[in-house]
């Protein structure tokens, strides 16, 4: 049982590691891709492009949270 505990508390720290709000908005973004693809619009030459664009700007926007909540200085 202790290995079971070992293995999933790395498996929390690799994924979610300091910032939950990476690892959430990186599965919303990861979902809405899954969505469409299974509602057939994943064949579009634009598809990956706009899912690391859409990928990007959740990075961007969960950092942004935390730079705005800790100010420098």
């Amino acid at each position: 049982m202790r290995f079971v505990k070992a293995f999933l508390r790395f498996w929390y720290d690799f994924i979610i590691g300091d910032d939950w709000k990476i690892a959430a908005s990186v599965v919303a973004v990861l979902a809405v891709g899954a969505g469409l693809v299974l509602a057939g619009l994943g064949g579009s030459p634009l598809f990956a492009p706009l899912l690391a664009v859409g990928l990007a700007a959740a990075f961007t926007a969960a950092l942004a949270i935390d730079v705005r909540r800790h100010p420098k200085g």
